[in-house]
C-alpha cells in the first residue's frame, strides 16, 4: 500500500465493509465466526478454502451465504464416483447447422461450491486444478478465461471415508486455508435450533458487488510488510521441512514431509489481509501466527511414528509455532 490518503481511506473503508460482511452472515450463520473470518479472507487474498467437518455443521448454508452477501454468481456441484470432468468444465456440442458450440459447465462461476469433493475419482478431482490456479479452462484445446473474482470453496467429510479419493498434495497445496469445522457451543446451538425451527426465513442483503471485491483483493496485494515479518513466515515454514537447517527436533522426529513455497506466500498474503480487518495498515509477526493453523495443516505430513504417538498436525503447528 502507498503512503496515499486514497489506500488509506480504501483500508478504513475495508475493515467496515468487512464488519458488515460478518453482521449480514450472522442473521444465517450462527457461531462459526473464527470460519467465517477465514472464509472471508481467502476470497479477499484470491484465494480457495477447504472446509472439513461432519455432516449438519452448515457447511454448504455457509457458503450460499457469504455468495447472497457479496452478489456474486454461485454454482453448486455435487461430487460423485460417476462425476466426469465435462460435467464440470462443459463440452463441445453439434448445434442443428452441425457446428461445434461449446457448452459452459457450473465451473463458469464467480463461487463454486465443491461438495464432498474428495468423493470424485482425481481425474475429475484434476479438472479442477487449471480453474483454481490459473483461472481459465482448457477443453477440446480451446482456452477459455473464468469470470473473477474466482473462488472455489470445497467441502470435505473426515470421518466418512469408505468410497472417498483423498485429494492429492498438488490440489490440496492450491487451498489457501484448510478450515476444520468444529460442533457449535451449547449456548450456539440453542441459538441454532431457535433460529430454525420457525416459519421465519431471513433475507441476506447484497453488501459488496464483484467490482468491490476486486478492489479489496488489490489493496490487499498493496499493504507494505515489513522483512523482520517475511522472514518470520519463511522462517516458519522452513521449520517443518526436516531437511532444513532450521529444522527444529520435532520436525525431524515427526514430520515426514514439510509445507513448500507456496505456504511461505499464502502466510504473508493472508496476514496483510488480516491486519487490515483489525485495523492496522501492515502486517506484524501475530498477523501470521493468527493464519498459520489453517495454511500449513494440509501442507504438512506426518510420520507414522507421530501417528502411532497420536500427535496431530495442529499439535506440531503450535509446537514449530
Amino acid at each position: 500500500m502507498t503512503d496515499t490518503t486514497s489506500d488509506v481511506a480504501l483500508a478504513d473503508k475495508f475493515h467496515e465493509d468487512f464488519q458488515s460482511l460478518k453482521k449480514e452472515i450472522s442473521k444465517v450463520i450462527i457461531g462459526q465466526e473464527e470460519v467465517v473470518d477465514l472464509m472471508l479472507t481467502s476470497i479477499f487474498c484470491q484465494g480457495h478454502s477447504l472446509l472439513v467437518g461432519v455432516p449438519g455443521l452448515a457447511k454448504t448454508l455457509l457458503i450460499q451465504t457469504i455468495a447472497s452477501a457479496l452478489d456474486l454468481s454461485f454454482k453448486r456441484i455435487q461430487f460423485t464416483p460417476d462425476l466426469m470432468p465435462s460435467d464440470i468444465l462443459g463440452a463441445e456440442t453439434i448445434d442443428k447447422d452441425r457446428n461445434f458450440k461449446f457448452i459452459k459447465g457450473p465451473v463458469f462461476a464467480n463461487i463454486i461450491l465443491a461438495d464432498e469433493i474428495n468423493r470424485t475419482p482425481p481425474k475429475t478431482q484434476a479438472a479442477l486444478l487449471e480453474a483454481m490456479q490459473e483461472y481459465s479452462v482448457t477443453v477440446a484445446g480451446q482456452h477459455f478465461s473464468l469470470d473473477k473474482p474466482f473462488f472455489v470453496l470445497a467441502t470435505q467429510n473426515p470421518i466418512e471415508q469408505e468410497g472417498t479419493y483423498p485429494l492429492p498434495e498438488a490440489q490440496l497445496d492450491r487451498f489457501l486455508f484448510n478450515i476444520a469445522l468444529s460442533y457449535p457451543s451449547y449456548q450456539a446451538e440453542i441459538d441454532i435450533v431457535k433460529n430454525t425451527t420457525t416459519d421465519e426465513q431471513q433475507k441476506i442483503n447484497h453488501i459488496l458487488g464483484a467490482k468491490e471485491v476486486l478492489e479489496y483483493q488489490h489493496l490487499v496485494r498493496r499493504v507494505p510488510v515489513a522483512d523482520n515479518v517475511i522472514e518470520y513466515a519463511v522462517g516458519l515454514v522452513h521449520r517443518t521441512r526436516f531437511e532444513s537447517d532450521q529444522a527444529p527436533q520435532i520436525t525431524k522426529d515427526y514430520i515426514e514431509w514439510g509445507a513448500g513455497p507456496r505456504a511461505s506466500q499464502s502466510l504473508i498474503i493472508a496476514a496483510k489481509c488480516n491486519a487490515l480487518v483489525n485495523g492496522k495498515y501492515s502486517p506484524d509477526i501475530e498477523d501470521v501466527k493468527a493464519v498459520a493453523k489453517p495454511i500449513l495443516r494440509h501442507r504438512i505430513l506426518r510420520n507414522f511414528k507421530a501417528e502411532a504417538e497420536g500427535i496431530s498436525i495442529s499439535e506440531l503447528i503450535e509446537k514449530l509455532l
